[in-house]
């Protein structure tokens, strides 16, 4: 079934449901941008597909099409019965009605695994950052955001979209914006335009997590040199200028001060 503008709506219309600003529901009505996203993300038979936001199951269908096994999360129960429509007899197709946030990553299961969603406004960047620290087993995600969460996720040192989400991405993976996509290919429209971003998960610093909780506290004193948190002489020690703002640090820079503090 495909899915535009006016079967979307229909289908809402038959099911009595009205899309949640609180759940950040834009449902992507555009088959041609669902093909280039699975196309982007290369899925095929032999994937394990994890899906977050499953909405009217446009992308769902179109991931499923492809053989893969697709496990798909919905939080909204009210869309149970167009997801049964849509894919509910695709024995490749895992529905699970529950909340993303609280299941994942624990709920992911061994392999190698590809994310592929139309990630919900709300909680889609904490979701993302939180995959990317602790689900080692996804290996690549092809998500689309909201464009200033793109902008922020593949910041370089320097921009003013440059932050701890850039860091995040910056130490676990090689990302890069695929394409933009513009409002009214959602029903509803959302305000802004989106974007696709594509991250193919590297090796990361063995001490991962402690290295973030550096640069956190280094970017909870944003607007100050970096010599206000961090011991001057531990800079100069890892070639880090005590004057500079986090905002000039590359990732890997905070991987130096990490070491040069433990060395």
């Amino acid at each position: 079934m495909t899915q535009g503008p006016a079967s979307i709506r229909q289908l809402l219309h038959d099911h009595g449901v009205v899309p949640r600003k609180r759940l950040g529901q834009h449902f992507l009505a555009d088959p041609n941008i669902i093909a280039k996203m699975v196309a982007t993300a290369q899925v095929g038979p032999d994937d394990d597909v994890l899906e977050v936001g499953a909405g009217t199951g446009s992308l769902t269908a179109a991931l499923a099409d492809t053989g893969a096994h697709v496990v798909s999360y919905e939080v909204d129960s009210g869309l149970r019965p167009i997801l049964h429509q849509v894919v509910g007899n695709r024995p490749n197709v895992e529905l699970r009605f529950e909340d993303a946030v609280d299941a994942l990553p624990s709920a992911i299961g061994p392999g190698r695994w590809k994310m592929v969603s139309n990630l919900p406004y709300n909680v889609g960047t904490r979701l993302l950052l939180t995959l990317l620290r602790d689900a080692r087993q996804v290996e690549e995600f092809t998500v689309m955001v909201q464009q200033e969460v793109a902008d922020r996720l593949t910041a370089r040192q320097g921009s003013r979209s440059y932050g701890l989400p850039s860091i995040v991405v910056g130490l676990t993976a090689d990302a890069r914006r695929a394409f933009t996509v513009p409002p009214q290919v959602f029903v509803p429209a959302p305000r802004v335009s989106s974007a696709v971003v594509v991250a193919r998960r590297r090796s990361a610093h063995e001490h991962l997590d402690d290295v973030l909780d550096l640069a956190a506290k280094a970017f909870g004193h944003r607007r100050k040199m970096l010599r206000s948190s961090i011991d001057p002489s531990i800079l100069l020690r890892a070639g880090v200028d005590p004057h500079a703002r986090p905002e000039d640090l590359s990732p890997r820079q905070f991987v130096d001060i990490w070491e040069a503090l433990h060395d």
